[in-house]
């Protein structure tokens, strides 16, 4: 008897709660996890700063996301080593809808993502994104590269007044680039310029020195020398906000649908993608993708109410976090409350950063997020693969990510199926003559042929096997060998019973031989070659059609048939 409906969601919402070799975990080796999340806390500084800056939402929202959704996607999370927080592919998403909802409209966008990925999680969902193609992830991480850094522009060309308008980042760097030639700030540039360059050459030369910390803290104090004309983030409140529902605008919810299942999307794809990479930097450890969604989830539904940004897990952050050493949740949760005594401690001191600065921190993250060899191997290892791999980035860049990654995908299984399709063949087979003379198998080749399709037999490939088969040159008996082919749907079913009936109007007599069992179901069903079985003329193994067409040929006169 089925269980009721009910018990088996209790049953999956339980399993998707924290279990207890998650606690087990963090007794491996706390003192180890405490001190990488303390790194982790050092460098998701900067980065929470920036990112919440350019959301439009302020600095205290980069920070607050990352302490309060950090810690609740540490807990409730499928993986021990992952960081989650703002990150800049999820800007991308709300820069256009704070400009065009505002606030509030970013706050509820960000609860209804977090439904939407407590039912993903539910339905047992975080599996499927295996599936996505390299040549979609790797278009669609170089994409949100781009637009980030073009979304700096702003900031670093010091006209960071105009970085969250509605229009386009193409139309955004432009009119950056034309406001900055009119007025220009050498010294915003400058500052920007260093920041970066000390990051990306710092990762380089000594990759365990924070030198995103490093550089912020000079900037910092480079943009307090007097007579520099240089924006600072300005007054930082200090401390987490008291919650509060004054967001809630249920008559948004329509509007706002797109974006919210824009932001959930891109949860998913990134925690997931995020995890799966920490996985492969570590031994031993294999992350729940359901209970990772579940935890995104949650960390969504609560962010809203202590006015936070929407939050996915940070692939650069849990990078770091593992690379010092971190073994369990434990991290994760350094990292939250390290970053939350920043804010209780030394928002006075956090608002006089550099908005170039924070800029600069995000062109040398976006630049570490491309891997152009990679890149470099995909456009050339298939015309397809650089095909996907190209337009998702040019779809990223020119529309919207969630756009991109369908476009992706959609192109990716059509040329797939175009290359399954072509692997599809159909060939002649001899036909067991060793008993017979020479002259006996010459006559017999004359009237009886056999052929052996291969691959598989679906829509995509179901037109060209059924011209294959009309172009066959007129013979007596025809034996079809179906034992090779590898999957069949409707379109393919529907195909060979053309195939045979245009057979037997020429007057050739088909048999049928080596259906598989799942085969004969779907050609039972849709009734296909019917007459074929009424008179039995669908055989088992090939042997018994071969002996039954040698009958059929020895019973009648030799007769041409008509083609």
């Amino acid at each position: 008897m089925a269980a009721p409906a009910g018990g088996v969601w209790h049953s999956r919402l339980l399993a998707l709660l924290p279990q207890r070799e998650d606690w087990d975990a963090v007794r491996r080796a706390p003192g180890r996890d405490v001190m990488a999340g303390l790194t982790v806390g050092v460098v998701a500084l900067p980065l929470a700063l920036a990112f919440g800056v350019t959301s439009g939402l302020g600095a205290q929202a980069g920070l607050v996301t990352a302490v309060i959704a950090g810690a609740i996607a540490a807990v409730f999370g499928g993986s021990n080593l992952q960081v989650s927080g703002p990150t800049g592919a999820m800007t991308v998403v709300l820069v256009p809808l704070v400009a065009e909802f505002g606030v509030g409209g970013v706050l509820m966008a960000c609860l209804m993502a977090g439904a939407f990925l407590l039912v993903l999680a539910l339905a047992h969902v975080g599996r499927f994104v295996r599936y996505l193609p390299i040549p979609v992830v790797e278009g669609f991480t170089a994409g949100i590269a781009i637009v980030i850094a073009l979304q700096q522009l702003p900031a670093v060309l010091g006209v960071a007044g105009q970085a969250h308008g509605g229009e386009g980042v193409l139309n955004l760097a432009v009119e950056a680039g034309g406001s900055f030639l009119a007025h220009p700030h050498p010294a915003a540039l400058l500052i920007a310029l260093g920041v970066a360059a000390t990051m990306l050459l710092g990762a380089r030369y000594r990759p365990g020195v924070p030198f995103s910390l490093v550089a912020i803290v000079a900037a910092t104090l480079v943009a307090l020398v007097p007579g520099l004309d240089v924006a600072v983030l300005g007054t930082v409140p200090s401390g987490i906000p008291a919650p509060s529902a004054g967001f809630f605008d249920l008559g948004l919810m329509g509007a706002l649908l797109p974006a919210a299942l824009a932001i959930a999307a891109l949860a998913a794809l990134e925690s997931l993608l995020s995890a799966t990479v920490a996985d492969g930097m570590s031994i031993g450890e294999r992350h729940d993708p359901d209970r990772e969604l579940f935890g995104q989830a949650l960390a969504n539904l609560v962010i809203p109410f202590f006015g936070g940004l929407p939050s996915t897990a940070a692939i650069a952050r849990t990078a770091v976090n593992v690379r010092a050493g971190a073994s369990s949740k434990l991290a994760a949760l350094v990292h939250a409350l390290a970053l939350a005594v920043i804010m209780y401690t030394a928002a006075s001191v956090v608002a006089f950063i550099p908005l170039s600065a924070l800029g600069g921190v995000l062109l040398a993250t976006t630049a570490r997020m491309v891997d152009i060899g990679a890149l470099r191997a995909l456009a050339r290892s298939t015309h397809a693969d650089g095909l996907v791999l190209a337009l998702t980035l040019v779809v990223t860049v020119a529309v919207d990510l969630v756009t991109a990654v369908g476009v992706g995908v959609a192109s990716a299984a059509a040329l797939a199926l175009r290359d399954v399709a072509r692997s599809a063949t159909i060939e002649q087979v001899d036909v067991d003559h060793a008993d017979e003379s020479a002259e006996e198998r010459q006559l017999l080749g004359e009237r009886i042929v056999a052929y052996r399709p291969e691959g598989p037999l679906f829509f995509g490939a179901a037109n060209r096997f059924l011209q294959d088969l009309m172009d066959v040159a007129p013979v007596e008996v025809l034996i079809l060998r179906l034992s090779g082919i590898s999957t069949m749907d409707a379109t393919g079913a529907r195909m060979l019973d053309e195939a045979v009936r245009h057979l037997e109007r020429r007057g050739i007599t088909v048999l049928l031989s080596g259906i598989s069992p799942q085969h004969q179901t779907l050609l039972t069903t849709l009734s296909v070659a019917s007459d074929l079985y009424e008179r039995g003329q669908v055989f088992s193994d090939t042997p018994g059609a071969v002996a039954h067409a040698r009958d059929l040929i020895g019973a009648r006169p030799r007769i041409t048939p008509a083609g």
